[in-house]
């Protein structure tokens, strides 16, 4: 292993953005939460089932995109909509229109109570750069590019493959590979040459599937065990743990 806690032949880093290089994944957890709350309100009464935002947060919606989260988790309560289009206004009752609901909610959230790093993750990238490996963001978030400005961390990337390129290209979000095998193509390396590195379970799944050279899981929230069991090689609490003399879990 390298003093960044990586194989020797790893020579491209896929990091997730919400939950591994921003503390963004509770705010995101909430307006999840908010919308999908006020929509069983509505359509089952008072005594509607709340949405979990740490068990129904992690198993259906975490690292996946909107409209994907949205159908999984309305999916695992026997509730089907119309898929409608990108462009439904936040109270459609549609698939894509309680997902627009829920991003208006993000950006206020956002707007109002900022953005913060963590700065583990911060250092971790600048020690990878300082190695000579390239670096790609891989989110499945449409405001990937925003975040990133807001904390000035743009430029810790050489590529960039979120919600907006995805729709561009068609590509499936996590827990297919589909995102990271593109970071890992747009780098020029062969996914067996790139380490990922994700906080959701989607994303290790994503990881495995994909056959990367090496998975990180980033344990956040207590579920150290559940990252392992989806596919990670190895779990951290915090990726600056990776760095020579740190403690991985």
């Amino acid at each position: 292993m390298t003093q960044l806690g990586l194989p020797e032949d790893i020579t491209v880093c896929l990091f997730d953005l919400d939950g591994v290089v921003t503390r963004t994944a509770v705010v995101h957890a909430a307006a999840w939460k908010e919308t999908f709350d006020a929509f069983l309100r509505e359509r089952d009464g008072a005594d509607f089932r709340p949405f979990d935002p740490v068990a129904d947060y992690d198993e259906y919606v975490d690292g996946r995109p909107r409209a994907d989260g949205v159908r999984t988790f309305l999916a695992s309560r026997g509730i089907q909509l119309p898929e409608g289009t990108p462009d439904d206004p936040p109270d459609a009752r549609t698939v894509n229109g309680i997902g627009n609901r829920k991003n208006e909610l993000v950006l206020r959230k956002i707007r109002t109570e900022g953005v913060e790093p963590y700065e583990g993750t911060l250092r971790y990238i600048e020690a990878v750069r300082a190695a000579g490996l390239r670096t790609a963001i891989v989110s499945s978030s449409a405001n990937t590019r925003a975040v990133l400005r807001s904390i000035d961390a743009e430029g810790l990337f050489d590529v960039r493959i979120d919600g907006v390129v995805a729709r561009e290209r068609e590509l499936p979000g996590k827990p297919h590979p589909d995102t990271f095998l593109a970071a890992a193509h747009d780098l020029g390396a062969d996914a067996g040459r790139a380490a990922v590195f994700e906080d959701a379970l989607a994303g290790m799944e994503a990881g495995r599937s994909g056959h990367f050279g090496y998975v990180v899981g980033v344990d956040r929230a207590g579920q150290r065990d559940a990252l392992y069991a989806h596919g990670a090689d190895v779990v951290v609490k915090d990726l600056a743990d990776l760095l020579a003399g740190g403690d991985a879990a």
